[in-house]
């Protein structure tokens, strides 16, 4: 089932008529078979490279993820005996459930099968197949609507951003997305799998040209149909694909537009029945074995065709439907698994739908553009009481690619939603690879509008993808420091790149407030940089010393990244060779700079703005004696900047100074 709602019904152009009809034939003909165990099988713990892929086997190392029997590919000789029984055609398998699909009409065969030691079980999972369209209230209508806005092509609303939104600006910018697009974090060497009904012409429509430009659709495959066309089924997945992927600058661009892809085809529209559940579970399998990062999937469960299949709300425990422990066993490979919260809430079920009961998912209800609630998005809790939907994301009046020529257009649903969630759950990760995908989705909880209150309706909330940075900014900051000949020795490792500024502040026993001492600046790409600086104690009181570093992401992001206090005991002479007088402080015309040395040296002067960009710099030897040095002032903005004087090469001194 899609996670659509009918509230779009109005916005189309046209609707679907369909026929009232009843399947023909109840008789079940597809089954899952379920095994003992996995016995005399061919494969082995030890040598897990046979059946997951390096990327696989790097996601589990990185995460401290063990390979055990659930990796183990399904006993072969189990499928062989089942599909030699009789007149059986072997459809999925699950080695993460350790059960098969198979379809057949031989009553003989399925007698057979149920006699094998290695069989627990051979239940009925769907009828026969069937060309015949489903119910009106079940099949999903696809959101061609009214266009989504006047698509511009001119400068972007922020003239900071790397990219010109277009119409779904609001639904980037609700997340604060396009911070993290700004600094680099838009996808890139990140793999997602989505899990959907179809991905109706992406292999045409324009909303897709730079990722088929790019060769960023990785892999393809249709699970209802065994094949690798997925560009002719519904269009619905290539929707959900839009949000994420869209790059139509001006016009239309998505939550994670660099992004690589695995696009699976695991429901079948004609019907709804659990062997789609089977499917999912088949499809999130492959997505591990390849090394998906993350899988986003805007489909759910709770009726079927025929109702013997139906789950009651006791079922919503996160552990009793098969996508739900499917769901689970991909978070425990290490996938991110964001997945739809369903579009019941205006309806008699009004909870959320499996698989976004699972405990270890992010579940996505949907707002608007201005953080309200939808009203057909699910309600939870889970029926054991987990707070589901876990956060929310536009999928009311969210901007999703035509089907008839992928231009913007708006559709409701938390079918959306969730690949929204999914693109920023994407950025963000690939900003903090070292985070895990349950660290991803706990930084998402804790930066959203009702972390500390969460609901029925949207958990936690909506998340805020410059908190989350921050968050993990802080948790992976490691700090050291000890005192050594009259210096404070300071040691730091943090995420930065050669955008990002460190400002070190001190505050002695005999100051009121912190002043700057240093800035500091990686000069490399963004990762995990060490730092050291040597803070010297001439002249500085005896007593507590207190340090703490603040980090400048950009004009409107810095914070505090911790702080640290040592303890300053033998009093430390000033060194006359090392004399330096800066002054007058505030300054309007000229700063006067006087260097007192005993001995001939190398002076270098650096002055910085307070986004630590280099705006003066001198340098020169120097004999023995004093010698003043004039920095014309008058010429620059109001504001702070920092002197630094190196002696030798040696960082020596860092003053604030006030431009009036």
């Amino acid at each position: 089932m899609f996670q659509q709602d009918n509230m779009q019904k109005a916005l189309l152009f046209f609707s679907f008529f369909l026929l009232n009809t009843f399947f023909c034939g109840a008789q079940f003909t597809r089954y899952i078979i379920r095994f003992t165990d996995k016995g005399n099988n061919s494969f082995t713990l030890g040598n897990p490279a046979q059946y997951l892929s390096q990327r696989a086997l790097d996601r589990r190392a990185r995460y401290n993820i063990p390979i055990d029997s659930t990796d183990l590919p399904i006993t072969a000789r189990y499928i062989d005996s089942v599909r030699l029984s009789g007149n059986v055609t072997i459809l999925t398998g699950s080695k993460w459930l350790n059960q098969i699909a198979i379809q057949t009409s031989d009553a003989a065969a399925l007698a057979k099968i149920n006699s094998f030691p290695f069989v627990i079980s051979a239940d009925p999972i769907a009828a026969r197949t069937t060309s015949i369209l489903k119910t009106k209230e079940k099949y999903p209508e696809i959101p061609v609507m009214i266009n989504a806005g006047n698509p511009s092509t001119g400068r972007p609303e922020n003239i900071n951003d790397y990219y010109n939104y277009g119409s779904s600006g609001g639904q980037v910018r609700l997340h604060k997305g396009d911070f993290l697009h700004n600094h680099g974090f838009r996808g890139e060497g990140m793999q997602m799998g989505i899990l959907d009904a179809g991905f109706y012409h992406y292999k045409t429509l324009p909303t897709f040209d730079s990722l088929r430009m790019d060769n960023r659709v990785l892999g393809t495959w249709d699970f209802v149909s065994n094949d690798a066309n997925v560009d002719e089924d519904h269009s619905h997945g290539m929707q959900c694909l839009s949000t994420i992927a869209a790059n139509i600058p001006g016009t239309f661009v998505g939550t994670a537009p660099k992004t690589s892809f695995y696009l699976y085809r695991t429901e079948d529209i004609a019907s709804e029945y659990p062997i789609e559940e089977q499917n999912l579970a088949a499809g999130a399998e492959r997505a591990d074995s390849i090394g998906v990062d993350l899988c986003s999937i805007s489909l759910g469960y709770y009726s079927f065709d025929n109702p013997v299949f139906d789950y009651t709300y006791a079922d919503m425990n996160g552990n009793t439907s098969i996508s739900s422990r499917a769901a689970d066993l991909a978070a425990k490979k290490g996938m991110l698994m964001v997945i739809a919260a369903g579009n019941e809430g205006n309806n008699s079920w009004h909870f959320l739908i499996t698989p976004s009961d699972a405990d270890s998912v992010l579940s996505v209800g949907a707002v608007d553009t201005t953080g309200l609630s939808a009203g057909f998005s699910s309600y939870g809790p889970s029926s054991d009481g987990q707070i589901k939907p876990n956060v929310a994301a536009v999928g009311w009046l969210a901007v999703v690619a035509n089907t008839f020529n992928g231009l913007p257009s708006y559709g409701n649903g938390t079918s959306f939603a969730c690949p929204n969630m999914a693109g920023i759950s994407t950025c963000l990760w690939q900003a903090f690879p070292e985070i895990s995908n349950m660290g991803i989705i706990d930084a998402l909880q804790k930066s959203a509008n009702r972390s500390g209150n969460p609901d029925n309706r949207t958990g936690y909330g909506i998340p805020d993808a410059k908190k989350a940075f921050v968050m993990l900014q802080k948790k992976l900051y490691t700090q050291q420091s000890s005192i050594n000949n009259c210096f404070t020795d300071l040691q730091f490792s943090v995420k930065t790149d050669n955008t990002m500024s460190l400002v070190i502040e001190r505050k002695t026993a005999t100051d009121l407030i912190y002043s700057t001492i240093n800035i500091l600046q990686n000069s490399g790409a963004y990762g995990m940089h060490n730092f050291v600086y040597n803070d010297p104690l001439s002249n500085v009181s005896t007593g507590e010393i207190k340090y703490r570093i603040k980090m400048i992401i950009s004009t409107d992001t810095t914070f505090f990244l911790d702080s640290l206090t040592v303890n300053h005991d033998v009093f430390c002479i000033n060194n006359a060779e090392n004399k330096i007088d800066i002054g007058p402080n505030p300054v309007e015309e000229d700063l006067n700079i006087y260097i007192t040395r005993t001995t001939d040296a190398k002076i270098d002067i650096v002055m910085q703005n307070v986004l630590g960009q280099k705006i003066y710099s001198t340098g020169y030897q120097q004999s023995a004696g004093t010698l003043l040095k004039t920095i014309p002032m008058r010429k620059l903005s109001r504001g702070a900047y920092f002197i630094s004087v190196y002696i030798n090469n040696k960082k020596t001194l860092t003053k604030k100074i006030i431009r009036n």
